[in-house]
């Protein structure tokens, strides 16, 4: 498959916290272009029997994915997996812990916002959530814009849900060294997820890199909705410092909240190795 292919290996469904069915995104992917898809949903793989179905149905190339929660330096930082075998038991087991605890945060995050004057929100946040053991801040988000606090979910975030604010409560995710093993001893590939989200600074971020590489880690987002046109090049370099393949995907959430819809990338900087490259034995054709 070429660089310039359009894929997209990072969105999520009803089954973590996107608005759309994975019918619906096979679909919306399908429409505007995609060629290579996977759902990524947050420590959770339970919809990809039924984004495997659709994606089929829709003539999309399709790979198995998930993006697994990792607490690395006091920084929760993502690790997208692909290609793996959804049905292995240490993943599957790995991801439920991960997804432990979520509902208690939840409960004090409530907690926090009812003594900002916002009763009600864990209620509230329920209304949102498809799976109700993957509630998260995005759920509080939407109740909030919903109840007319905010404008919209990044005013909620800056306001709310951020450190310092009277929403944010942290958590401890699963460490990078066993998010990286679980995926590859489900036979895929570890991808590090839009590095430039993180507030890391350089020596930071270069460590990052380097025990991801050494735990495992194969592949690095250059391409994706959630870095800026800027930093493509920037990330590009990464995967060719650390020799690491090159991701591509949106990260879309929903048609209302997401910046990037599927589609819109642009292809991949010369001289990165795409993902998919490696990843040809695991790709599920039509």
């Amino acid at each position: 498959m070429p660089s310039t292919l359009n894929a997209d290996l990072h969105c999520h469904s009803t089954f973590s916290d996107g608005t759309l069915t994975p019918e619906q995104l096979a679909a919306r992917a399908r429409e505007r272009g995609v060629q290579l898809w996977a759902l990524t949903d947050h420590d959770e793989v339970s919809g990809l029997a039924r984004a495997q179905q659709a994606a089929g149905d829709a003539g999309l190339a399709f790979l198995t994915g998930v993006e697994i929660s990792v607490t690395f330096i006091e920084t929760t930082v993502h690790i997208v997996g692909l290609g793996f075998d959804a049905d292995n038991a240490a993943l599957q087991a790995g991801l439920a812990r991960t997804r432990g605890g979520r509902e208690q945060r939840a409960r004090e995050m409530a907690a926090g916002l009812a003594q900002a004057g916002i009763a009600g929100a864990f209620e509230g946040a329920l209304r949102y959530v498809g799976n109700p053991d993957l509630i998260s801040r995005t759920h509080f988000a939407r109740f909030l814009v919903d109840a007319r606090v905010c404008r919209d979910t990044n005013e909620v975030f800056r306001s709310y849900l951020v450190e310092g604010k009277p929403g944010f409560v942290p958590h401890r995710w699963a460490r990078l060294h066993d998010a990286v093993r679980w995926i590859v001893d489900a036979g895929g590939m570890a991808v590090l997820a839009h590095p430039a989200r993180y507030r890391l600074n350089a020596t930071e971020e270069y460590v990052l890199f380097s025990e991801f590489k050494q735990h495992g880690g194969q592949g690095v987002e250059v391409v994706t909705g959630s870095h800026f046109p800027h930093e493509y090049g920037s990330y590009a370099d990464k995967a060719r410092e650390f020799g690491l393949y090159a991701s591509r995907g949106s990260d879309f959430h929903s048609p209302a909240e997401s910046s990037t819809d599927f589609g819109s990338l642009p292809p991949l900087p010369t001289g990165v190795t795409p993902v998919w490259d490696a990843l040809q034995a695991r790709i599920i054709r039509p």
